[in-house]
């Protein structure tokens, strides 16, 4: 069985972290399967996306210590805090939004694949936490990043430095986290059947306009704007037909 697995019905997904033996702990078999869901999703017409954990204790515990603790240093940096990176910001960049049902605690690794998400229902008990200097460590997958952009610097820095936890009430207020309710994914498929309903296409160019003003992987953002214009225009259409019947394009020519 996949460590996370990928539902979908009809336009809503849900991506679900299913290691609830350590709270959901984050493996690179399940960074890989993240990754793997990303393509899937990618390539289909989902579109509103629900990240979730199967224990009810923690939404994501952060990454799994005794994978990570036998890496050399090297290793640990190379391939480690790279992958998750870069899982991460597929995540982010995934065309439709993605919303982070957090069922129970986020903590490290989990608060910053939470972070990924562009909207968030926390339950009411949950608890947020970036605790890795307690144990020699710094965030490694965007904790002192993509977090910076959604935290006051005080607030941040209160988590980092100290490992202070902070609640549902102070995230809402901090806006970190858009809804609490007791029952985390039914307030997310709620939110998911909401935004699915409206124009997918305007959907998706709002997430990457926002994203862009946010400096969130901004040069592709433009050139795929671009590009999704062009597409669509009749100088393309000129364009190929007469790169396939070997002639000069006319554009501009309506004769």
């Amino acid at each position: 069985m996949s460590a996370v697995t990928l539902q979908i019905d009809g336009a809503i997904a849900t991506l679900t972290l299913e290691n609830a033996e350590k709270y959901n702990a984050l493996t690179t078999a399940m960074l890989r399967d993240l990754n793997t869901h990303c393509d899937t999703l990618e390539h289909s017409n989902v579109r509103a996306v629900i990240l979730t954990g199967a224990d009810e204790k923690a939404f994501c515990s952060g990454a799994d210590i005794i994978e990570w603790a036998q890496l050399t240093p090297r290793d640990f940096a190379r391939h480690w805090v790279r992958l998750g990176h870069r899982v991460f910001d597929r995540i982010a960049r995934l065309p439709m939004p993605v919303i982070g049902a957090l069922n129970g605690h986020a903590m490290g690794g989990g608060l910053e694949l939470a972070a990924c998400c562009d909207l968030r229902v926390m339950t009411p008990r949950a608890t947020l936490a970036l605790p890795e200097t307690g144990i020699g460590i710094v965030p490694g997958w965007s904790g002192t990043q993509r977090l910076a952009q959604q935290l006051p610097p005080a607030v941040l820095k209160e988590m980092a430095l100290a490992g202070r936890r902070i609640g549902s009430d102070r995230a809402l207020a901090l806006g970190l986290v858009n809804e609490v309710a007791e029952d985390a994914r039914a307030a997310a498929h709620a939110l998911a059947s909401e935004i699915a309903s409206r124009a997918p296409d305007a959907t998706e160019v709002a997430k990457t306009l926002i994203a862009a003003a946010y400096d969130e992987d901004t040069d592709a953002a433009l050139e795929a704007l671009g590009g999704w214009i062009q597409a669509g225009s009749s100088e393309k259409s000129e364009g190929v037909a007469a790169f396939a019947e070997k002639r000069d394009p006319r554009f501009g020519d309506d004769a």
